[in-house]
């Protein structure tokens, strides 16, 4: 989110806790634009405008059901100068929200999100979550839409989703609490243990939860949001173990400015989920800097925006939960000591020294940031090459691989190939085929297809041409940086550069805005193309 003046009009904040209201009651006349408020509309509740609206689409993505739960929120936020407090059309939206769900929804209660019959687990899971939180929050009496959502809680207890992505089991294990709750049975007990216990096994010792293909601190950051709701629901001594292994790794990714996350992630992400660390903070006081840190920051303008019409509700209740969830007596914020710390498992790397922060992914061909004096220096997210030729035409330096390591105390050194970027893109024949596809054999296969498109979307990597070598050395109280780059014929180099922003697999909430995204290209054609076969490109720079 940021400080934009696009949304609500409310009273500036006084203090900490009330910009977290602020920001994200910014975003309520968004969400209401998103839905149709229309009562005698067959597709009354309906929040993707892009089905009941534009009718550019054929199908209602499930997903978009999730914003019931901030229109919830924003109905019970005592806020000052909150428009939406306890406003009965508010409260009307939210019911007619979980109603469409219900009316638009599967016979096994799954739902889709980006292709019919998908049956997408992320879009059950959180849109149920914003069901069962607002009718609990808004004291709906709603019997008739218990069968529902008993459907969709048998649906994703027993389903597995393709790909590691912790974060959608631990809101299974939360919904499927929640549900328990609500219609007083434990019948999904079990799936809810293992559930539970999957994620458990998918921390990595260093605390983070694997994403995919590794570390990503910003989808981490919600997962510690809804692991330490489950623990406020129901304690767990081992859960509570995990959740502060999460917050000790979180603290290292707000970074000096109060901005946290980017294409250093897995998942290249900029997403912050303060929720769970007001949550844990009440009996872990250091999760309450982190937070303090990232309210530095969203006071300054340096948060994400995430005003897109798909992803803005996450945000949007995560915020509103930290403002009613704010713990008051808080401990003086701290950052984390000059020191190094490298997250081996992760591929990530922090050396403090002398008021420099750098922030290295060595899984990623040394994509780094780097802070001095509290302010972002730069953002390098590596050589980026058009070709022409080549299975992908565009090499990059910033997907996740294995790389050559050398790691000093002041010398560090990554070497490897450039790889092919993902930059698949629908056509009209595509989508056609899939729709094909979908509406016969495929909707039996759902899971295989989920599967294929993240192995062509997002995993995986291929090597180019290409190969770098990228060292950074500590002298005279600064960094220095030492690009070498070599091509196998440089005649097929068609344009090079290097950004500070880009990245190359799809992932839904990757590639918003963010303040420290506003720098040059640096481009490097000219260089490249006067090059002879042999010779190197080297660049050095020093910060």
């Amino acid at each position: 989110m940021s400080t934009a003046t696009e949304g609500a009009s409310v009273a500036a904040p006084v203090s900490k806790r009330d910009l977290f209201g602020v920001e994200a009651l910014r975003w309520i006349p968004k969400i209401l634009t998103l839905q149709d408020r229309n009562p005698h509309s067959p597709t009354y509740g309906c929040f993707d405008r892009n089905f009941w609206h534009y009718k550019i689409i054929d199908f209602p993505s499930g997903m978009s059901q999730e914003f019931v739960l901030p229109l919830a929120l924003a109905h019970e936020a005592d806020l000052p100068g909150n428009r939406f407090y306890k406003d009965p059309v508010i409260r009307e939206c939210a019911r007619a929200g979980i109603e469409y769900a219900a009316r638009s929804a599967h016979a096994d209660g799954s739902c889709d999100d980006y292709f019919p019959f998908e049956k997408a687990g992320g879009a059950a899971a959180f849109s149920l979550l914003a069901f069962l939180d607002s009718i609990e929050m808004l004291g709906l009496e709603v019997p008739e839409l218990h069968p529902f959502l008993e459907r969709r809680a048998d649906w994703m207890a027993h389903h597995n989703e393709s790909g590691r992505l912790t974060n959608h089991q631990a809101l299974i294990v939360l919904c499927l609490e929640q549900i328990g709750r609500l219609l007083g049975t434990d019948k999904w007990k079990q799936s809810q243990a293992l559930r539970q216990e999957r994620v458990l096994e998918w921390q990595n010792e260093e605390g983070w939860f694997t994403e995919y293909e590794g570390a990503d601190p910003g989808y981490h950051t919600l997962t510690v949001s809804l692991l330490a709701r489950q623990y406020a629901l129901k304690p767990d001594d081992q859960l509570k173990a995990a959740i502060e292994k999460a917050v000790r790794f979180a603290a290292h990714f707000v970074h000096p400015d109060g901005s946290s996350g980017g294409e250093y992630t897995s998942r290249n992400t900029y997403n912050y989920f303060p929720h769970g660390f007001e949550l844990a903070g009440r009996w872990m006081p250091e999760a309450l800097s982190i937070n303090d840190r990232f309210l530095d920051g969203l006071a300054t303008g340096k948060g994400p925006c995430y005003a897109d019409d798909h992803i803005v509700g996450h945000h949007t209740w995560n915020y509103l939960y930290a403002w009613r969830d704010y713990v008051e007596d808080r401990p003086a914020t701290t950052r984390p000591d000059e020191s190094r710390v490298w997250f081996k498992n992760a591929g990530l790397l922090i050396d403090r020294r002398e008021g420099c922060e750098l922030i290295l992914a060595l899984n990623k061909g040394g994509t780094f940031k780097l802070f001095r004096d509290g302010e972002l220096v730069i953002s390098d997210t590596q050589f980026s090459a058009l070709l022409d030729e080549g299975k992908g035409k565009n090499a990059v330096g910033h997907m996740v691989g294995q790389y050559a390591l050398d790691v000093g105390d002041d010398k560090i050194a990554i070497s490897g190939k450039l790889g092919y970027a993902k930059q698949q893109q629908m056509t009209s024949f595509k989508l056609m085929v899939l729709r094909g596809i979908m509406l016969s054999a495929g909707r039996f296969f759902p899971d295989l297809i989920r599967k294929l498109l993240q192995k062509m979307l997002i995993t995986g990597k291929d090597d180019t041409p290409l190969a770098f070598e990228r060292v950074l050395e500590w002298k005279d109280g600064g960094w220095e940086v030492r690009d070498r780059l070599t091509s196998e014929d440089w005649g097929k180099v068609r344009s090079l550069g290097l950004g500070g922003s880009q990245t190359s697999i799809y992932v839904v909430m990757s590639r918003t805005y963010q303040e420290g995204q506003l720098q040059p290209w640096q481009d490097l054609t000219e260089r490249a193309k006067a090059l002879s076969a042999g010779e190197a490109l080297t660049l050095e720079r020093r910060y």
